[in-house]
């Protein structure tokens, strides 16, 4: 039985969760030859301020881009 783990950041929809895991779905019965009920997909969600890309929070990072951003505006 696989078993696949997802780690996201919040803010997707269901519909969003729902369509990546018929994705995840299909690709594991295809590639290992498993029937669909036997694929588990667990999704963990984290709030912006717990995950991190390269030491900075998704918080900090959005707000750094927000503010490169209004300053490539000025130029």
């Amino acid at each position: 039985m696989p078993i696949i783990e997802m780690h996201l950041s919040e803010g997707r929809t269901a519909e969003q969760k729902r369509s990546v895991a018929t994705a995840v779905t299909e690709a594991v019965t295809r590639a290992m030859g498993v029937k669909s009920e036997s694929v588990r997909i667990l999704i963990t969600e984290h709030a912006n301020e717990e995950f991190f890309v390269a030491g900075e929070t998704l918080a900090e990072r959005a707000e750094r881009q927000r503010v490169a951003a209004l300053q490539e505006q000025v130029q």
